[in-house]
């Protein structure tokens, strides 16, 4: 596996967890629960995206990368 699809993958775990953490945050301030089939589908389509994005994006955004 080259770096940039291992770098987009690992973006779009995070991006996964993230969304996860701050559901969380909601639904404790909220008391309102959301359903698990709703959590999944949306996780998932948040760290889908998240990856995708990173992959296309990877060589365009100026940054300190190192070679």
């Amino acid at each position: 596996m080259d770096a940039q699809t291992k770098s987009s993958l690992l973006w779009g775990v995070v991006a996964g967890l993230a969304f996860l953490v701050l559901l969380q945050g909601y639904e404790l301030l909220a008391a309102t629960p959301v359903s698990v089939g709703a959590k999944v589908g949306v996780t998932l389509l948040v760290a889908v995206a998240a990856t995708v994005l990173t992959y296309a994006v990877d060589g365009r955004l100026p940054g300190n990368e190192s070679p």
